[in-house]
């Protein structure tokens, strides 16, 4: 019984080694939030009361912060709390994720690294940037225009005679305000931010990209600089959290681990060995 044990203590051993791995291959990854291996015993009741070995009950992801890193890219986005942006697959499915590298397309659509379109809020164009609507009905594209747009006729038709594009900008709310040659600022959208009951039960899907799952819950959008949702830092990237230190630590611990387990086995073996020879 006593190799069994051992085989499952080598076992989860090998799960929290290629966690720790995992971790320290993401170090530089941009947004990557770290995982921890976890485990419980194994116990049948038996009447001698021992244990049965271990097994591996999953990975549970760590959502601390991480560090930011200064771009000086207006569409850079890094969040400072517990918020998430949300953007729009090709396939359209809707993703949450903290990697805020973000840049156009060629249609003047704002894109995540994946291709993924930025989510918005609506808020008028010349308000003070609070969201008229915060359901996932609301969420629609982030588009940056080139001219600008006479909203007394429609919001595609350029004013006569036209006025082109100066800059954007995006404050910790994540108001994105264009402002235009002849002086005159207009809010674009409000980057959707979203929260979730319970974070760490989100479904990874690579990148820095997550989706719910029934042990998160659903989202909750709003504006930056409110509450959980956490502030909008533009010109800046956030970090992987990984702390290489710390984690080079728990591998040598794991990589012990690996070896007492492997070295019991020898042992239970070499008592079987033992055993047999005394009986032939």
């Amino acid at each position: 019984m006593s190799f069994y044990i051992s085989l499952s203590g080598l076992k989860g051993a090998q799960a929290d080694l290629t966690t720790i791995s995992n971790n320290v291959a993401n170090v530089g990854s941009t947004a990557f939030k770290k995982s921890t291996a976890e485990f419980g015993d194994i116990f049948v009741g038996q009447s001698d009361g021992q244990g049965q070995g271990v097994r591996t009950l999953g990975s549970q992801q760590q959502f601390t912060q991480g560090t930011l890193e200064t771009t000086d890219k207006t569409l850079d986005l890094a969040i400072t709390g517990d918020g998430f942006f949300t953007v729009r697959t090709a396939a359209g499915d809707v993703a949450y994720t903290r990697n805020g590298s973000f840049g156009m397309d060629q249609n003047r659509n704002v894109v995540d690294s994946t291709g993924a379109n930025v989510q918005v809020l609506p808020t008028p164009p010349n308000g003070d940037g609070t969201p008229t609507g915060t359901s996932a009905a609301d969420l629609k594209n982030l588009t940056v225009p080139t001219l600008k747009m006479d909203h007394t006729v429609s919001p595609e038709v350029p004013v006569s005679p036209q006025v082109e594009l100066s800059s954007i900008s995006v404050n910790t709310k994540g108001v994105v305000a264009a402002t235009y040659a002849d002086g005159t600022t207009e809010n674009l959208g409000v980057v959707a931010m979203a929260t979730f009951p319970n974070q760490e039960g989100l479904r990874q899907l690579g990148d820095a990209h997550w989706t719910p799952s029934g042990k998160s819950g659903q989202a909750t959008y709003g504006a930056g600089d409110q509450g959980q949702f956490g502030q909008v830092r533009s010109g800046m990237l956030e970090r992987s959290n990984v702390d290489i230190t710390e984690e080079l630590v728990a591998l040598i611990a794991a990589q012990r681990n690996f070896q007492a387990n492997a070295k019991a086995i020898d042992a239970a073996n070499q008592l079987t060995t033992t055993i047999t020879n005394l009986r032939n």
